[in-house]
Order: C-alpha cells, then sequence, then structure tokens
C-alpha cells in the first residue's frame, strides 16, 4: 500500500514538472531526467521498486521450484505428504493420528486418525501428470488428457479402496484420497462429480486441505462425544456401586439398631430402673439409720 502511495505521487510529480516545462516552452532531457531521479532517490521509490523486484524474482523462483517438485512424482508425493501432516498436527492430539505407519493387513497409509468408527486411513499420494499436461496442452489436445487424468484418478481410487477400506480388519468402512490442491479439487468437483459421488459411496472420499480439515473436525467432536458417553457410564457405575454399597450399610445398620441398640437401650433402661429402685432403698435404709443414731444420742430421762 505504501509503495502504491509513493509511486502515485512520484507521477503525479512528474507530470506536474512536465507541465511547466512545457509552459514555459522549454524542455532540458538532461535536467529534467536528473529532477526525475533525484525525486525517486528523496522519495525512496528507487529502493522500493528495487524491494519488489528482488520479491517478484523470489516469488518466480519459488514457483519454478514447486513446479519443478510438482513434476517429479516422489517430490510430488512428498509435498502432499508435508501438507497432510501438517493440517493432521494442527487439527489433533498426537495420540489420535499417526504418519506413514503400519496398521493392519501389513498396510501403511500415508497417516491415518483414530476415530468412533475405526482407523481412517489417509492416501496423499495423487495422479496429477496429465492434469499438468492437460494444463499445458493446446486446445485440441487438452480434452484428451482431461480424459486420461479422470481415469488416472478413478484408478487410484479403486487401489485406495481396495488397500484400505476394510472394516472387518479395523478400519473405518470409508478412506480418505488427499489432494493438496485446491484447485484440482475444484477440478474434479466439477468435471468428475458422478465419479466423485460414486467412489464416496464405495468408501473413498475426495479431498482438498479445507474439506480435510472440516471432515477432522467432525471427526474429532464425534470421538469427544464418544469420550463424554464413556465418562457417563462410567460415571452410572460408580453411581450402581455407591448405591449397592448404600444398601448394604442400611442393612447392616437396620440389623445392629433394630435387635442389638434397641436390646441394648432396653436392657439399659431395665438396669437404670434398678439402680434408681437399689439407690432409693439405699437411700431409704441411710435415713433409718442416721434416725436410730439420733435416737440412741438422746440421754435417758
Amino acid at each position: 500500500m505504501l509503495t502504491e502511495v509513493l509511486l502515485l505521487i512520484a507521477i503525479g510529480l512528474l507530470v506536474i514538472l512536465l507541465i511547466v516545462s512545457l509552459r514555459k516552452g522549454r524542455v532540458n532531457p538532461v535536467a529534467f531526467e536528473n529532477l526525475v531521479s533525484s525525486a525517486m532517490g528523496k522519495l525512496g521509490i528507487d529502493r522500493k521498486i528495487g524491494e519488489i523486484s528482488t520479491i517478484a524474482s523470489d516469488i518466480q523462483q519459488n514457483y519454478r521450484n514447486l513446479d519443478r517438485m510438482l513434476r517429479v512424482p516422489a517430490e510430488r508425493g512428498a509435498f502432499g505428504e508435508i501438507a497432510l501432516e501438517k493440517i493432521l498436527a494442527d487439527s489433533l492430539p498426537s495420540d489420535m493420528f499417526g504418519i506413514r505407519e503400519r496398521i493392519f493387513d501389513g498396510k501403511t497409509p500415508d497417516a491415518h486418525i483414530k476415530s468412533t468408527a475405526g482407523i481412517i486411513c489417509i492416501d496423499s499420494k495423487f495422479p496429477l501428470d496429465n492434469f499438468r499436461k492437460m494444463i499445458e496442452a493446446s486446445d485440441t489436445e487438452k480434452e484428451g488428457f482431461k480424459k486420461q487424468f479422470i481415469k488416472d484418478v478413478e484408478g487410484h481410487l479403486e487401489k485406495i479402496k481396495g488397500d484400505y477400506v476394510h472394516p472387518e480388519s479395523g478400519s473405518a468402512d470409508f478412506a480418505f484420497a488427499f489432494i493438496p490442491s485446491e484447485g484440482i479439487y475444484y477440478f474434479l468437483t466439477t468435471e468428475a462429480y458422478d465419479m466423485l459421488m460414486d467412489y464416496a459411496r464405495k468408501g473413498v472420499q475426495v479431498v482438498s486441505p479445507l474439506t480435510l480439515a472440516y471432515k477432522i473436525e467432525l471427526v474429532r467432536a464425534g470421538v469427544h462425544a464418544k469420550k463424554l458417553s464413556e465418562e457417563a457410564v462410567r460415571v452410572k457405575n460408580d453411581i450402581i456401586k455407591i448405591s449397592k454399597a448404600f444398601e448394604d450399610v442400611d442393612k447392616t445398620w437396620k440389623i445392629f439398631y433394630e435387635t442389638h441398640l434397641r436390646q441394648a437401650w432396653n436392657k439399659a433402661e431395665d438396669i437404670n430402673a434398678a439402680y434408681k429402685r437399689l439407690h432409693e432403698e439405699f437411700d431409704r435404709v441411710v435415713r433409718l439409720s442416721e434416725v436410730e443414731g439420733e435416737e440412741q444420742k438422746k440421754p435417758n430421762l
């Protein structure tokens, strides 16, 4: 934004200078060039233009590197795996996913997610050679490369289905085919929609970075809901255990109270009554003794 403003200011100044020079009827090319150079230097436009040129060169070089990488299947696969791993690491805890781990029947997907429905396998090796050729081809050749690319995708989805959709071995009843490009994903959804829907019904879902992130959120929500449900079951079982223990204590207390404590209380009442009678009798005897003692102390007349 700042560069655009500076460029507009410079252009405005140049226009003003040119108009003034034309009105005076003389335009000295050398002086005009020096003036323009001085204005650009003071405004820092020459430096900004140099920075823009450097950035543009870097972008161009990065694009070339990416283009070369996508042309080589091994490097293209590595790029897809890196993008996939980044999405999983940003979206899930480490104990919910794995990268290039053997899981069942000796199969090693590029990644997998542990879900409530089983292990969801993810394949990131997508056949893009004919797609690149289609982009670079002339109008007369594009259709042929497009058909071949869609055929390649169909074969790849069939392989994923055969390798990674095995509920009897612990997998989910579906797997993900990851495309690390929103543009290619959009192309397939518009040009091969029926094929994608057919394989989705067979258990292979084609996903892009955005759609994979959305599906991961659904998987995580399902796992969280299951954990809450399991916790609720544990709490319920604990309450049942506590209730059973309370019933046992209540039964024991009733037996103790009705049989032993109440009987002991009744016995205590009997003993207390007998004690009171004995105490009263003792007091009576003591009083009689005191009276007799007083009588004996009186002198005989």
